[in-house]
């Protein structure tokens, strides 16, 4: 009887010293820990800069493209082999050299634009008092929505 009744003491410990570590580690927890999302298609869609971006890559595409078309014409009108390879090769290294420009080119101004909009999401939440930040996308349940006054900055 006495074991049993012992037995049961310790369970009961048990069962309240876990509780009570749970209690504990529940009651530390930060109440103004502030999380806010952000909507970044929605932000990028809205940019200027990446429309302006996109309108000057497809400038850049017809200009490659029109050099490509250049580059058939003179090749088809050229009869001899020798000179038809001398024209591919002069042409072939144009349209590289073209193509990296404008890798390259899009490349810079993509990662200036992303980096914009980050700097912005930081200071945005770092002035609202926001501790964390998440995409939108990501996100189920739970977080303020900052999305809009970010683009506003971002515009």
């Amino acid at each position: 009887m006495k074991k049993k009744i012992l037995a049961a003491l310790v369970v009961t410990g048990a069962f309240v010293a876990g509780y009570s570590i749970n209690s504990i580690a529940v009651s530390n927890t930060n109440p103004e820990f502030r999380v806010a999302v952000v909507d970044i298609q929605k932000i990028v869609s809205s940019s200027s800069e990446i429309r302006a971006l996109k309108l000057d890559q497809d400038k850049q595409v017809k200009n490659m493209q029109a050099t490509i078309e250049k580059a058939r014409a003179e090749i088809a009108k050229e009869k001899d082999p020798a000179k038809v390879s001398a024209l591919e090769e002069k042409y072939r290294n144009e349209i590289n050299k073209q193509k990296l420009a404008l890798d390259t080119s899009y490349n810079n101004k993509l990662t200036a634009i992303d980096n914009k909009i980050k700097t912005a999401v930081v200071e945005k939440a770092r002035s609202m008092n926001y501790n964390m930040v998440l995409p939108k996308n990501t996100v189920l349940f739970g977080g303020d929505d900052i999305t809009e006054q970010v683009s506003t900055i971002i515009k």
